[in-house]
């Protein structure tokens, strides 16, 4: 229903949204000018008046639930001037005309389901509602004609036929037709709901019966076939149900959902109100029970009238639904009912009330009189000191008040001493409450990435005058200043004389040697050094660090696994001593499951990821680098979600220099020193749970 109706407001919103549309087309070449509603006797009669006569009746189709029943004209204009009608004949409350670019739909809005035909003559179409003929010994078996077929001689075929559980737990059949003029007929047949495709083959591949009992909604199986030249689905389900059906296009979904049952109601359902068959009673001074006996019928119960209901009443009702009509038969002769399936006891309400409290002290008296006897559970997968707690808990007690167990927990056996009535509420306690937990394996990695990147360029130059007059003018290259002479054979043994530097500006890596390349112009004239040292490093270095936790667990049982290492530190007490506490650094994952009806997994996780950072020294000890992530995160059975991820980035571009010689263009590399960096690190934490079976085990 909820499908249907979000249907409808988007159909009003479409047409909206489309009439600039449909007058920038151009205006379609026919238009509805008039509807005309008329009662005639049972059946409703529309007629439509047409600018144009039709060559065909327009496709039509019905929706059961709420009841609809729509036409679709195509090439035509709605020329009323107002998209909606009220009506009020019979069983036709409304109309809706709307008109999405060159087509207009109309909307027949109906009390209940029925029949209709449609007749052309000239400029109009007759549209003839009439009520859809029922057994009056078998209500269940009246059958609802869902789709009129359109296309007159030709065959129709299944094109696919899927099973989906909707967000309510309901059932969802989704049949995929080969075309949109397929009739269709629903009726329910026992417990069984059958839909029929008239003049519909089935493909080989789908003549085949689904169980889908593991998908916990209301329908157990379904199963399509051929019958004769139709096509035929049973869909079997289970408990109280009802249908609600719908077609969209080429597809025709029956939705299946499960009823609660309410004591107090005669007709069960999920919607508001009163939901029985709409009846029309002038009931002069008649019998009240004969009266409830007509009323049980039309709503399909079967009734035990007490004896003490009695005496007459005048009803002059029309439309009223047939539940609405026994309430106020209740209100006005003070009678009651209790409800069992569809077997309901009518009687007067003091007399049921009477009834109901002897019945209870009845049961409370047999409860005290009756023997006692002891009995002994075996428990498999709990234990048994907690279905003690569970059935001696004080606030809501499930042993009588002679009741008592005991439990022996070598054994793991729960001995429990009462009445016969209680032992059977407690074994059924036992069955629900004594199963295997199932497991789940959860998964955890956690990526660090790093990309680093440095860049270091400096220089030193110095001069030195000393007589020395061993050579004349020689030019000399090696590794670096100090030794350059000794290893160009010039100078024997290594200079020890000391180097006035003019400019020191080396490059400082942060890891690593930066090379050098050095110069020295001697002068032996002279006893001149010219001394020249440029320094460079660029370092480029990518890792990666994969940390892969796992643990398992039971359902919604918390689960803790941890590695790492516990530092020591200094702590300073009260008295002014000191003493030695340990601060964990480790990889540690905590996670609590719980899984959902549906299959899906909820997590409940908290990671750390803790590393000693030995480059950062305190007075108390070495710093520890944290990473923590906390959350809560639905996934589905197998599947993978990040639940967290950090992204950092270091750029840093530092230049020292020299003022003005170090902006000198090329030349001011000799007077400064440059320093480029640019390091990213990302973290990013990945969680996979699976469900454990039997068969499965963590490798």
């Amino acid at each position: 229903m909820k499908i249907i109706n979000f249907a409808k407001v988007a159909i009003a919103a479409t047409c909206l949204a489309c009439t600039a549309i449909a007058h920038a087309q151009g205006v379609p070449a026919n238009a509805i000018e008039a509807i005309n509603v008329a009662q005639q006797g049972g059946e409703v009669a529309v007629k439509i008046d047409l600018k144009e006569p039709l060559q065909s009746p327009p496709a039509g189709f019905s929706i059961a639930n709420p009841a609809k029943i729509a036409f679709d004209f195509p090439a035509t204009a709605n020329a009323l001037g107002k998209n909606s009608q009220t009506v009020n004949e019979g069983d036709l409350r409304s109309l809706n005309v709307v008109q999405v670019g060159e087509r207009t739909r109309l909307v027949l809005n109906l009390v209940r389901n029925m029949n209709y035909t449609t007749r052309l003559d000239g400029k109009s179409l007759y549209v003839t509602l009439a009520p859809i003929v029922r057994n009056a010994d078998s209500l269940a078996q009246r059958v609802t004609r869902f789709t009129e077929e359109t296309a007159i001689g030709v065959r129709h075929s299944l094109q696919d036929v899927n099973f989906r559980r909707g967000k309510d737990g309901e059932a969802r059949i989704v049949v995929e037709l080969s075309d949109t003029g397929t009739g269709i007929d629903i009726r329910q047949q026992g417990s069984s709901l059958i839909v029929d495709f008239a003049k519909t083959t089935v493909p080989e591949h789908l003549r085949r019966k689904l169980d889908v009992t593991d998908f916990g909604t209301p329908v157990n199986a379904i199963e399509t076939r051929s019958k004769g030249e139709n096509a035929q689905m049973t869909i079997s389900p289970k408990g109280l149900w009802e249908h609600n059906a719908y077609q969209s296009d080429n597809q025709f979904i029956i939705e299946v959902k499960k009823i609660v049952e309410d004591p107090n109601k005669l007709v069960q359902g999920t919607k508001i109100g009163y939901q029985g068959p709409r009846v029309s009673i002038n009931y002069q001074n008649g019998d009240v029970r004969a009266l409830l006996r007509l009323m049980a019928e039309e709503l399909g119960l079967n009734a035990v009238i007490s004896e003490t209901v009695s005496g007459t009443t005048t009803l002059v009702l029309k439309d009223v639904p047939a539940d609405q009509v026994v309430d106020i038969i209740f209100q006005q002769k003070a009678l009651d009912m209790r409800k069992n399936g569809n077997v309901i006891l009518i009687a007067p309400r003091d007399e049921i009330a009477t009834k109901e409290k002897l019945e209870y002290e009845s049961r409370q008296q047999i409860g005290d009189l009756e023997p006692l006897r002891t009995e002994a559970f075996q428990i498999n997968y709990q234990k048994a000191e907690a279905l003690q707690k569970l059935l001696t808990d004080s606030n809501q007690r499930m042993l009588s008040k002679r009741g008592s167990a005991v439990t022996d927990p070598r054994t793991n056996t729960l001995f429990i001493h009462d009445t016969s009535t209680r032992l059977e509420e407690v074994r059924a306690v036992i069955s629900r409450v004594d199963v295997p937990v199932r497991q789940v394996l959860i998964e955890a990695r956690i990526v660090e990435a790093a990309d680093a990147f440095s860049r270091n360029l400096g220089v030193r130059l110095g001069f030195l005058d000393r007589e020395r007059k061993q050579q004349s003018n020689v030019a000399t290259i090696g590794a670096d200043y100090q030794n350059t002479g000794q290893a160009a054979g010039v100078v024997q043994g290594t200079p020890t004389m000391p180097l006035a530097q003019l400019v020191n500006l080396p490059a400082s890596p942060r890891s690593g040697i930066a090379g050098a390349l050095s110069f020295i112009l001697f002068n032996s004239g002279d006893g001149e050094f010219l001394n020249l040292e440029l320094t460079a490093l660029e370092a480029d270095g990518r890792g990666k660090v994969i940390s892969s936790p796992r643990v398992m667990t039971a359902d919604q049982i918390e689960a803790l696994i941890e590695q790492g290492v516990e530092i020591p530190y200094q702590q300073a007490t009260s008295s002014g001593a000191t003493s030695v506490s340990f601060r964990k650094a480790n990889l540690s994952l905590k996670v609590k499951p719980q899984i959902t009806p549906d299959g899906k997994i909820t997590l409940s996780l908290d990671i750390n990821k803790d590393t000693p950072n030995p480059t950062l020294q305190t007075g108390s000890g070495v710093a520890i680098d944290t990473k923590h992530v906390k959350t809560e995160v639905l996934v589905d059975n197998g599947g993978t979600v990040v639940i967290g991820g950090i992204f950092t980035q270091n750029s840093k571009n530092q230049t020292n220099k020299i003022p003005l010689l170090g902006d000198i263009p090329y030349l001011g590399w000799l007077f400064k020193n440059n320093e480029i960096i640019d390091d990213k690190t990302e973290l990013l934490i990945f969680i996979t749970p699976k469900i454990v079976s039997e068969k499965l085990g963590m490798r």
